[in-house]
């Protein structure tokens, strides 16, 4: 039996439920694909959406890579803005302070998370 899977994005159900976002669809795509050993979500922000949730990870500790898999967004940390763009990638630490804004044509991000040094436990 083989043991891959393929999926579009477009496949995976956007989360719609307490603190879903005008203008995020948030795709679980690491679930949706059997992903146990990291987090790994997809992130499709409508044009200047500006919704997404400033926040950190300092308190779980929780690294992030973001891939821009389609358009560009603004990242805003605490040492400014920058835009990011289509085939960019971007790490970001656990206590920086983290929030995008969607560019001129909107964005796809893939988000993988993970803490360092131990286990990834899936919600």
């Amino acid at each position: 039996m083989s043991d891959v899977q393929v999926k579009g994005i477009d496949e995976v159900e956007p989360y719609s439920g307490p603190g879903a976002r005008d203008g995020i669809k948030f795709r679980a795509v690491g679930r949706a694909l059997g992903i146990s050993a990291w987090g790994m979500n997809a992130i499709e922000m409508a044009p200047g959406t500006s919704t997404y949730p400033e926040h950190d990870h300092a308190e779980d500790g929780q690294e992030e890579v973001f891939f821009v898999a389609r358009g560009s967004a603004i990242l805003r940390t605490d040492e400014g803005e920058r835009v990011v763009r289509s085939g960019e990638l971007v790490r970001v630490g656990p206590g920086e302070k983290r929030k995008w804004i969607g560019g001129d044509s909107g964005v796809t991000l893939l988000a993988i998370g993970g803490t360092p040094g131990k286990a990834y436990e899936p919600r």
